[in-house]
């Protein structure tokens, strides 16, 4: 008796170790911390009392107080790449250590099933790589598909170490993304995927800003409920994005929009809302790149061309700063598959504009054209581009998917020449043309790209109803 009352004290002991020292679950061995910044630090400690962190790479001690409400919050200045490290947290006779813990480069990725699309879905993509997916320097944080209608400040989720293993149910654009990256840089990377197939981008985004529009709101309560989704304005942000805010990262990448087709009308005011939310909660402009929803044959209403509009309120995103945008018609072998195949390219043209815009290792044409506005001479008109200095290409001799119109907005195939980064629209049947639409349905997949074949994003020169 004497003996078990012994080990009774000694397990009870070890255990209280740690009690008063608590992480969320984030923060945690084999996670990736941003390199060469001031990260935040948080958890919760004896009330009132002083927490003590101690990182490895610096052996220099943080010391901060405890809230009332045991609460600490500390910032810690990360050294260049490199690694592994530990982390040392006490809070008077109490600690815990963090352990294999990298500083490189984070990243976000988030939306719907297109990004959260893996292995586990036969992918084959993915399927191919497993094999080759032990990566030490790549690190995965997988958040659990949960919902909340109130807001949470922790997760279920800790870090892992990249391997076939862990790999398989990761997003295949964040895991390529990621493996890439670190190649690229030669640093480690950490990819954290927090994303849920068929949900709508109101639900990424705090409720307070949906309520507080009378558009938002109106379309939000348009999203109704689903067996396997939530369908409430910031159910997903307070249980699966908020927890994190306030961990350091370099950047987002986004690919949602399928789930708001038939709410179109407001979709870039909606995401623009979701940017600024997500941006104010972290306390700076990180980049955010998205990709713009894939062609697929949405039904759509006779005359009506939801994926095309969406496409354009997509485009519209891009007036906010810091923010870029991946075009896809091209990687998509079935318009009648929601969910296209061909990951790693759409990873590729991701980092693309990371390795530009946020890395600094210039690349000419690096992002898809997309039109800003036109000129009409006589019985032409000549479309000009942003994000275009090279020549355009064309994939055969016609552009199929590329018309024009009278002001009797009868559309009909037009004819074309390229004049380096300009496009001149006309047609034998249209003596004094209005507008012009290029690619501008559903399902189209069309064939004009830059000189580094990167597609040009659909479009219309004009405003006019479906």
């Amino acid at each position: 008796m004497k003996y078990f009352l012994t080990l009774l004290w000694a397990v009870l002991s070890a255990l209280s170790l740690t009690a008063q020292v608590n992480l969320p679950s984030f923060f945690s061995d084999n996670m990736v911390l941003q390199r060469n910044a001031e990260v935040n630090f948080w958890g919760w400690g004896l009330r009132g009392g002083e927490v003590k962190i101690t990182p490895s790479w610096s052996g220099e001690t943080v010391t901060v107080k405890a809230s009332g409400h045991s609460r600490f919050d500390a910032k810690l200045k990360t050294p260049d790449a490199g690694g592994p490290y530990e982390i040392r947290v006490r809070s008077g006779r109490y600690t815990k250590v963090l352990k294999n813990i990298l500083i490189g480069e984070v990243w976000l990725c988030s939306g719907q099933s297109n990004m959260q699309w893996s292995a586990d879905y036969k992918l084959k993509e993915m399927l191919d790589e497993l094999p080759n997916a032990f990566n030490s320097q790549v690190r995965l944080l997988q958040v659990s598909t949960v919902a909340s209608l109130s807001p949470q400040d922790n997760l279920f989720d800790s870090w892992t170490e990249c391997n076939p293993e862990t790999a398989r149910g990761f997003s295949a654009i964040g895991y390529f993304y990621a493996k890439q990256l670190s190649a690229r840089l030669k640093v480690p990377v950490g990819v954290i995927n927090a994303s849920w197939g068929g949900t709508a981008a109101e639900c990424w985004t705090p409720a307070a800003r949906i309520n507080a529009d009378s558009l938002l709101l109106e379309n939000s309560r348009k999203q109704l409920p689903g067996p396997a989704k939530p369908h409430e304005p910031g159910s997903l942000w307070n249980s699966m994005i908020g927890p994190l805010a306030g961990y350091s990262i370099a950047g987002v990448l986004w690919y949602q929009g399928e789930n708001n087709t038939a709410t179109y009308n407001g979709y870039s005011k909606l995401f623009s809302t979701l940017i600024r939310s997500w941006r104010e909660a972290w306390g700076y402009n990180f980049p955010f790149y998205y990709v713009q929803i894939a062609p697929y044959d949405y039904k759509s209403r006779p005359g009506e061309q939801k994926g095309a509009l969406l496409w354009e309120q997509q485009i519209q995103t891009l007036q906010l700063p810091q923010t870029g945008m991946v075009v896809v018609t091209d990687l998509v072998p079935d318009v009648k598959n929601i969910h296209p195949t061909k990951k790693k390219a759409v990873a590729e043209r991701l980092l693309q504009l990371a390795m530009t815009e946020t890395y600094h290792q210039q690349a000419g044409d690096y992002r898809s054209p997309v039109y800003r506005s036109f000129t009409k001479e006589k019985d032409r008109i000549t479309i000009h581009f942003d994000y275009l200095t090279g020549p355009l290409k064309v994939a055969g001799k016609t552009i199929p998917t590329l018309m024009i119109a009278d002001t009797s907005r009868n559309f009909v195939p037009a004819d074309f020449k390229i004049k380096k980064n300009k496009l001149e629209v006309f047609s034998k049947a249209v003596k004094d043309p209005a507008a012009v639409r290029f690619g501008f349905t559903d399902t189209a997949t069309p064939n004009l790209f830059n000189h580094n074949g990167l597609p040009v994003s659909p479009f219309r020169t004009d405003d006019w109803e479906q």
